[in-house]
C-alpha cells in the first residue's frame, strides 16, 4: 500500500540549508532507524519514493518548515508509517549546517485520488527535472515547459515503475506559460571537489489525467527524474503549498 506523509515544524520555525542534498541524507537517517535496509533507499536498485522541501529562499540559502515524503512501495510504505521525526537529522561539519525535525509533527497525508474522475489538477511542491538527452554528452536539462511534451517523458519512468505500460496524459496550464515565460528553478544540490553541483527543474501548474492507477502512481512517486533527490513531488493545486 502507498503511503505519504508531511513532517510540519511548529509555527515560526524552520531550518537553514544550504545544498539540498542535506535533506536527502536526513531522511536517508530516518528511513535506515525506522528499519528499512539501505539498498532500498539509496543507490541505483533502491525503491521508488520523492520528498518535497516546503518553504523558501533568502539570499542564497534555503529554508524549510515543512517535507512531505511519499512512496508507492508496499514494503517501504511500512517503514515510512514508523519513521520517527527525531531520526530526521543531519549533521554537516564541512558547511556547519545542521538539519533536527525533532520537533516536526508528523501528519499522514490522505490519498486524494477520485475513483473513475480520470484527471486531477496538481502543483510541484519540489521542481520538476528532465534531462535533454539530445544535448551532448554533458547532462543538461529542460528549463521550459512551452513545447515540450511530456506525456511521453513523464510516463516513461511511471510505465518501469508499475512494470506495465503507463498512459498518463500530462499538460502544463497554458495560460499560466503565457503569463509567466520562465519555469526554471536553480537548485543547488550537493558540494561536491570540483565546486557546487546544480540542477536545473521546472515549476508550473499542471493536469495530469490516466487512469486511477496511474494517477496514484504519480502522487506516490513523483514524476520525472531524480525524485529521491526531492525533485518532482506533486500536491494538489486546489489545497496550494500550505504547512
Amino acid at each position: 500500500m502507498c503511503h505519504r506523509i508531511r513532517l510540519r515544524l511548529p509555527k515560526g520555525q524552520a531550518i537553514s540549508y544550504d545544498y539540498q542534498d542535506i535533506l536527502h541524507d536526513a531522511l536517508i537517517n530516518a528511513w535506515l532507524a525506522a528499519g528499512a535496509p539501505i539498498e532500498q533507499v539509496l543507490g541505483a536498485q533502491a525503491r521508488p519514493w520523492t520528498f518535497a522541501a516546503i518553504g523558501w529562499r533568502k539570499s542564497n540559502q534555503g529554508r524549510v518548515h515543512s517535507l512531505v515524503v511519499a512512496t508507492p512501495d508496499a514494503t517501504l510504505a511500512r517503514f515510512l508509517r514508523q519513521l520517527d521525526p527525531t531520526h530526521v537529522r543531519y549533521a554537516r561539519a564541512s558547511t556547519a549546517e545542521l538539519v533536527d525535525f525533532g520537533p516536526a509533527e508528523m501528519i499522514p497525508e490522505p490519498d486524494p485520488i477520485p475513483p473513475q474522475r480520470g484527471a486531477l489538477g496538481v502543483l510541484l511542491l519540489s521542481p520538476l527535472a528532465v534531462s535533454d538527452h539530445g544535448s551532448g554528452e554533458r547532462k543538461r536539462w529542460h528549463n521550459r515547459l512551452d513545447g515540450l511534451d511530456l506525456s511521453p517523458l513523464l510516463s516513461r519512468r511511471l510505465s518501469k515503475l508499475a512494470g506495465r505500460p503507463g498512459r498518463l496524459k500530462i499538460q502544463a496550464d497554458p495560460l499560466y506559460l503565457r503569463a509567466n515565460p520562465r519555469h526554471d528553478v536553480l537548485v543547488k544540490l550537493k558540494q561536491t571537489p570540483q565546486g557546487p553541483a546544480f540542477v536545473i527543474g521546472m515549476k508550473a501548474p499542471l493536469v495530469l489525467a490516466g487512469s486511477e492507477e496511474d494517477l496514484r502512481l504519480a502522487w506516490y512517486a513523483g514524476l520525472g527524474e531524480k525524485t529521491r533527490n526531492g525533485f518532482g513531488c506533486i500536491g494538489l493545486l486546489e489545497r496550494g503549498i500550505r504547512r
